[in-house]
Formats: C-alpha cells, structure tokens, sequence
C-alpha cells in the first residue's frame, strides 16, 4: 500500500460525480439544481458511507480509503473497469485482479437495475453473491450476506447451512442443488482452480456429500430463464418467473424476477413493495 495522490483521487471523484445525473443511478431529480451532476451527499448514500468522509476525499483530507470504500465508490459512480482501477491506484492500492472473479459491478447491469423499481432485480458474481439489490428484493430476500470470504455465495451457504434452503418449498430443493452445483462448475471452468471458485469446490467437497455426488456429475450449465417459487416468511410461497441478463464475459448476472400480471403472487409483490424488508425482519 503506497500513499494516496490526493489531488488526483479528489479531482478524479468530483470529475465523475459530476458527469452522473440522477436519473443515472435511479435518484429522482428533486430540486433545481446549481451545479452538475450529482451531490456529494447523493453520492455518499449510493456508496453507503457518510457525507462528511466524502467531502474530506474531495478536498483531499481525512484518512486513506480502504479497498472495501473504493469499491463502493467505484460501483456508486458506475466506473468502468479501467476507471475503478485507477480509482485504486491512486488511493495508494493495487488494483484488484480482474481475473478473480466479479465484485466490481458491471455499470451496464447498474444502469438496468437503476430503472426497475417495481419488481424484484439483483445483480450476482458468477459464484453467486449478491453485489447490489433493489428494494424489492431486500424485501423478498433480506439482506445480502457481506460478511466472511465463501458465506457470501448463495452456493456456499446452500451446502453449508439449512436457512439458505428455507426460501425454496422442500419438493424443489434437489432441482436448486443441482443447477447450483452446474453454476459453480461454470465458474469454475472460467476462474480456474487456483481461483475463489477452486477454493470454494475443495471446500464444499470436504463439508458436503450432497455436492461432493453432484460434483461428480460433471454437469455444467448457466440458467438464463427459469420458473420458481419463493417461499416468504411473511406473506408465503409466491410463484415467479425469473429472467437473467450476463455480461459478456459471463461473471456477472443481472437477475429478475417477474409475476404473472393480475395473480395473487403479484398482489404478493405489491405488498411487499409497501411494506418493504423492515416489517419482515
């Protein structure tokens, strides 16, 4: 880790924020507005951080941001790859290696994502992490798992945990384990087995004789359309349609989930864009 180049990370962030609308990252537009772009304190929320640390990085003041920082400043100023690297660089970090797998989110996805506020959309890493949701889907599913290294994945936790089960009726689970266990062999043919993905394989065949026998079958395969129940604590099973758009190096998946119009799983879903996650903790 080398010192920062404050100059260049406070003129970089104040140039990106300021060629950002609203309208770009899913913010309604608000009041009139003297300056380009967005506000820093528009920018603080997107990043999850507060609005003074922000203002001190664009004055170049206060501590050295960490990498988990910059990669939410990254993804809440929609930086391309080689924008995020920079960003990196001159904070005083390496960039991170592009080959491990997909944390920074595509801002194509992003863009996307910014405009469905009245379904159930999120964006995973090609090892099933949830990198950033919408509304309705903290609401359908809670929170993301930020913590640890391999609990992050979704795959992880389906073979290593009975909650991560409890979203699905018992009579689907061995369909999910199975195009999990196809998902992760993509990945794994992808990322290699040095990779997080080769981790996670000898791991889970060491904690798991169910994926220690799926693994062996040597299946592989990506869903990019696909019909489910999900079942909620609150409001029950609701049956939805589910949509996933890739990148084009495939490591990264925009998922969303549809109802059928005028059933009683769109009521579902119009009742929990009303009353959110914080009622169904």
């Amino acid at each position: 880790m080398d010192r920062p180049d404050r100059a260049a990370l406070a003129a970089f962030l104040r140039s990106r924020r300021e060629r950002l609308q609203p309208a770009d990252v899913g913010l309604l537009p608000g009041l009139r507005r003297r300056a380009p772009g967005l506000r820093r304190e528009e920018v603080a929320q997107l990043a999850t951080m507060s609005t003074d640390y922000y203002t001190r990085l664009e004055q170049q003041r206060g501590p050295q941001p960490s990498t988990p920082m910059l990669a939410s400043l990254a993804r809440a100023l929609r930086l391309t790859p080689d924008e995020r690297d920079y960003l990196y660089r001159v904070a005083g970090h390496d960039a991170p290696d592009r080959l491990r797998g997909g944390e920074h989110v595509a801002p194509a996805l992003l863009r996307v994502l910014d405009r469905l506020a009245d379904t159930p959309a999120l964006i995973l890493s090609n090892l099933g992490e949830t990198l950033v949701q919408n509304r309705l889907a903290t609401a359908l599913y809670g929170e993301p798992v930020r913590t640890g290294d391999l609990e992050r994945s979704e795959i992880y936790r389906w073979f290593t945990t009975d909650t991560a089960r409890l979203v699905y009726p018992a009579d689907d689970r061995p369909r999910q384990s199975r195009a999990l266990v196809a998902s992760l062999r993509a990945a794994y043919g992808s990322m290699g087995r040095s990779s997080r993905a080769g981790r996670m394989v000898r791991e889970l065949k060491r904690r798991s004789p169910e994926f220690a026998e799926l693994w062996d079958r040597q299946e592989v395969a990506q869903r990019f359309a696909d019909h489910k129940v999900i079942v909620h604590p609150e409001v029950g099973p609701i049956e939805l349609d589910c949509q996933a758009l890739f990148t084009e190096d495939q490591s990264q998946a925009l998922l969303v989930l549809t109802a059928e119009p005028r059933s009683e799983a769109e009521e579902k879903l119009r009742l929990l864009a009303v009353v959110g996650a914080e009622s169904f903790g």
